[in-house]
């Protein structure tokens, strides 16, 4: 390949598809990436500072905004971190109410993902289920805690609000509403050859490869590592409760599909269980103030393991904050899943670590030739992506 055909594709610092301001500069040898360099670090929110500036109350509010989706998953991991920073217990009824919102969550945060997937791969169909029946978890998270989204539940010491059996009855009502829906899209990941032919393939992942980038959640489960903080480090009620780890061998997109899609109904299994097996008995200890000391809270986000860490002077906000979300861990995999594909395998190859984009739609490319610049939006990457489904479709 001559030096004339060579080319760099910066993405970012600011684009849709990427959760914090960060930059990606593919090098490409005609359609396909060589390289990929990661620069982080252009978004710095200063929460961790911020939380040392208020109380523990507080805390659980502030760190509710790291991340939309995984709005539950950060203060469990807090709350936890606390606990175990002053050794304070918490009700078994919490613990049960803490796993149910973590579980709606968990599902609506991968219907979620299998909607953008679908228009990303020119399969809007799929983005509309996906979006209609999310829903209907949306709908159960209002009744139980409030919102929508940012639920505002946890607390240190047990939950801040309890759960009716009015509100329990009708909640598994709905989950019994959403399994056939979830059927539908194990059948369409499952059956169609268009899926099999974009996904299989795309963005491996080998297993030493994650391993090797101590990858999370669904990225790894989906590169045969049967990691879950739920199973290696049981916390709220998952040791009294069953369900298995979702893996599969793959490595590549498809196979990150599929682990999402199944984990939906295990997910559900573990709802209906920890309803039905409610204990009865107060959601709060109510613990007067955290002594001295310092501990570490894990949960398992629907992207992968957060991860907190509590220093205690025996104040009444903690002397030091530490916070580590999942995507953190899973961006350098970009490293090992593009280099090799197509372009219009980029996007997705990036959207299948599921890390929270939030940001405004800019591509540029640079010819090194010319030394021109154009400008590639993402409907720009989402229209290729389509369009590589497009031939695939028509050669079946």
């Amino acid at each position: 390949m001559s030096k004339e055909n060579k080319k760099i594709i910066p993405v970012g610092p600011f684009m849709p598809l990427l959760e914090e301001p960060e930059f990606f500069r593919l090098h490409v040898e005609g359609e396909t990436v060589v390289d990929v360099d990661l620069d982080i670090g252009y978004n710095h929110r200063g929460i961790e500072k911020l939380c040392e500036e208020k109380t523990y109350e507080q805390v659980c509010f502030v760190i509710e905004r790291i991340c939309g989706i995984c709005s539950t998953s950060h203060p469990i991991a807090y709350v936890q971190a606390v606990e175990d920073a002053g050794d304070i217990p918490v009700p078994p009824r919490a613990l049960y109410i803490r796993t149910i919102i973590a579980e709606l969550e968990r599902i609506h945060s991968h219907l979620l993902w299998l909607g953008l997937a679908g228009h990303f791969l020119g399969y809007n169909t799929v983005f509309m289920w996906g979006w209609k029946y999310r829903e209907i978890i949306c709908d159960i998270l209002e009744r139980i805690t409030g919102n929508r989204q940012s639920y505002a539940m946890m607390k240190v010491g047990g939950v801040k609000r309890n759960i009716s059996d009015k509100e329990r009855e009708k909640a598994i009502k709905d989950l019994e509403a959403l399994i056939p829906k979830l059927d539908m899209f194990l059948g369409a990941v499952s059956d169609d050859p268009v899926l099999h032919a974009r996904l299989k393939g795309v963005g491996i992942l080998p297993k030493q490869a994650a391993i090797d980038y101590c990858a999370l959640g669904p990225l790894a489960r989906g590169s045969g590592l049967a990691i879950d903080v739920r199973k290696d480090e049981p916390y709220a009620a998952y040791s009294e409760l069953d369900w298995n780890i979702i893996v599969q061998e793959e490595g590549d997109v498809f196979a990150k599909a599929v682990v999402r899609v199944l984990e939906m109904y295990e997910s559900a299994k573990i709802i209906r269980q920890a309803i039905e097996n409610m204990p009865e008995g107060e959601i709060d200890s109510n613990p007067e103030s955290v002594p001295a000391g310092q501990g570490q809270g894990r949960a398992e986000a629907p992207r992968g393991e957060c991860f907190h860490y509590i220093r205690s002077d025996g104040a009444n906000r903690p002397a030091r904050h530490k916070a580590r979300a999942p995507t953190f861990m899973n961006l350098p995999t970009f490293k090992v899943t593009m280099v090799g594909q197509h372009i219009a395998d980029a996007c997705i190859a990036s959207a299948a670590i599921d890390p929270c984009y939030c940001c405004t739609e800019r591509v540029t490319v640079l010819e090194k030739k010319t030394g021109r610049e154009s400008i590639l939006t993402h409907k720009d990457l989402v229209k290729m992506s389509q369009e590589r489904t497009e031939e695939l479709r028509k050669k079946i």
